[in-house]
């Protein structure tokens, strides 16, 4: 018997057991929250609405083929998918942040040690890219704080909700992101301004 009150995770594992009024209650309780954050991104009611049902076909998809298996963490889940497929609509667009000769990119604002005269020589899309491959090296909670804070423009409260984690600890990977990054660039011996 389906209720209301059933938990997130009883409602998949009645869903993946073929009961798919489960899943249209799990869709219910969390709609309005996943259409709302992706709504604040993209600011368009039909793109949000294509991106919603996409972010659902993919929730589906991922649990019919049993690839979900992060327990209690449901929501925060299922705004990773929505957040990479916004991301994803944004590429495609070509609407990512670029740097320019016009621009700074203010991915040391973060660290307050004085080194931020770094931040004055990364003005050019050579910089940029430098800067992307390195990022790939971070761990993975590291990496995703920066990028969503700096390609994706998100608040830290944004970050926190949909990895499920304080604003505190986001902070935290964030700084130490800027932190093992400058280390990489140390260490790989990277110039960071283009001659």
């Amino acid at each position: 018997m389906i209720s209301s009150r059933n938990s997130d995770n009883i409602l998949i594992k009645q869903y993946v057991n073929g009961d798919e009024s489960s899943f249209e209650l799990l869709v219910f309780r969390h709609k309005d929250k996943v259409f709302a954050f992706i709504m604040s991104k993209v600011k368009n009611l039909d793109l949000a609405n294509d991106i919603f049902q996409e972010t659902f076909i993919k929730v589906i998809k991922s649990l019919k083929s049993g690839k979900y298996n992060e327990e209690g963490k449901f929501v925060p889940w299922v705004m990773r998918i929505a957040h990479n497929l916004i991301i994803d609509h944004f590429r495609s667009k070509k609407k990512m942040k670029t740097v320019s000769r016009n621009d700074t990119f203010n991915i040391f604002d973060i660290i307050s040690d004085g080194d931020k005269n770094i931040e004055d020589d990364i003005i050019t899309n050579q910089i940029f890219k430098k800067l992307k491959s390195l990022i790939e090296y971070l761990p993975s909670d590291q990496k995703e704080v920066l990028e969503m804070r700096y390609y994706r423009d998100y608040s830290f409260k944004d970050i926190a909700e949909i990895t499920n984690v304080s604003i505190n600890t986001s902070l935290g990977r964030m700084r130490y992101a800027i932190i093992n990054l400058r280390k990489l660039i140390e260490k790989n011996n990277i110039e960071l301004h283009v001659n």
